[in-house]
């Protein structure tokens, strides 16, 4: 018998649209918290402001050039092990302000997941430019959803001040980087975390306690 959903345990799920690690994660964890029994609670938010309050200007991929060049060789072999596409952005890390708006308008849609998937694609496995309304507007029509009517929600100054509030919460948490995952207030961070995130989901069912 199928768990009732109101029952399920729940997995938030913190991610960015320039976030290349969160683009592995975005495109498997909705396959894999249904496996497990996991509902996903999907946590769009701003990086470029935890950063700035790190005193970095962008990302520590960029900054820290050993480390960058670690993480594009990495980020081939992990696409390759998920059989995702991948081709390494021309302009990292993009900026996906207007992708996020909204992402955090549309968090609890039925097709939140799907535009994720395609926003993420979009940067990171055909390398286009996101944040502007002709990616975001194809990429809602392509879905069969009313873009105009969904930009215009989007751009509002309520749904605006949502995103800023969703990052706020995101630094509040002690959120430094994405993906991270919490199940309840145990935290997990980045992509190779989230099987532990779904499986800790699981303990608390048998272990309430814990």
């Amino acid at each position: 018998m199928d768990t009732p959903i109101t029952t399920m345990p729940v997995i938030d799920f913190w991610f960015e649209f320039g976030s290349n690690y969160s683009y592995l994660s975005v495109m498997r964890i909705e396959q894999d918290a249904a496996r497990a029994g996991v509902r996903v609670r999907w946590q769009p938010f701003l990086l470029g402001p935890i950063f700035q309050a790190f005193g970095w200007n962008t990302s520590p991929f960029v900054l820290q050039k050993a480390k960058g060049d670690y993480v594009w060789l990495d980020m081939e072999r992990q696409c390759r092990k998920y059989g995702l596409p991948w081709k390494k952005p021309g302009n990292f890390p993009r900026s996906a302000i207007l992708p996020l708006r909204v992402a955090v308008l549309a968090a609890e849609q039925s097709w939140m997941a799907e535009y994720c998937r395609r926003m993420m694609q979009m940067n990171f496995a055909y390398d286009r430019d996101i944040d502007n309304k002709e990616a975001v507007t194809a990429v809602l029509s392509d879905m069969g959803l009313p873009a105009t009517e969904i930009l215009e929600q989007a751009l509002s100054e309520e749904n605006k001040l949502k995103l800023r509030k969703q990052t706020e919460m995101a630094m509040s948490k002690g959120i430094f980087g994405a993906p991270t995952f919490f199940v309840g207030e145990q935290m997990f961070w980045g992509n190779d975390r989230l099987d532990d995130a779904l499986a800790y989901c699981n303990d608390l069912l048998i272990y309430p306690d814990a």
